[in-house]
C-alpha cells in the first residue's frame, strides 16, 4: 500500500520561505508521477505542481511558477517542494499525492490521483 507522509509545514512571515517533504513507500515510484495540491478553507483543492519521477519533467500552476519549485531524492523516495517569497494567501494545508502515470492523466486534475498524504500546514503571516 502506497503511504505518502508529508512534512515541512509551519508559520513564516510574508517574504520567508519553506520547504516540505513527502516520503513515499510502499511501491517503486518509477512509474509513478508525484504532486502537490493546496486547500486553503473554504475553497477547492487546487494544484499546486507535479513531477514525473521517471523522467524528471515538472509542472506548475501558472500563478506560482518562479516562486515554488518541486523536486526529487530518488534515493530518499521523498519529493519536496521550495516554497520561496511567501505571501498571506499561500496559506493553506498542502498535500502531496501520487498516481501511476497513465494514458490520459491530467497532471493538474486532483481526481486524477489515487493516493494522498494526510496534509501539512502552511500559515504565511503578513
Amino acid at each position: 500500500q502506497v503511504q505518502l507522509v508529508e512534512s515541512g509545514g509551519g508559520l513564516v512571515q510574508a517574504g520567508g520561505s519553506l520547504r516540505l517533504s513527502c516520503a513515499a513507500s510502499g511501491r517503486t515510484f518509477s512509474s509513478y508521477v508525484m504532486g502537490w495540491f493546496r486547500q486553503a478553507p473554504g475553497k477547492e483543492r487546487g494544484f499546486v505542481a507535479t513531477i514525473n519521477w521517471k523522467d524528471g519533467n515538472t509542472y506548475y500552476a501558472d500563478s506560482l511558477k518562479g516562486r515554488f519549485t518541486i523536486s526529487k531524492d530518488n534515493a530518499k523516495n521523498t519529493v519536496y517542494l521550495q516554497m520561496n517569497s511567501l505571501r498571506p494567501e499561500d496559506t493553506a494545508v498542502y498535500y502531496c499525492a501520487a498516481t501511476p502515470l497513465r494514458v490520459g492523466f491530467r497532471y493538474h486534475y486532483r481526481y486524477d490521483y489515487d493516493y494522498w498524504g494526510q496534509g501539512t500546514q502552511v500559515t504565511v503571516s503578513s
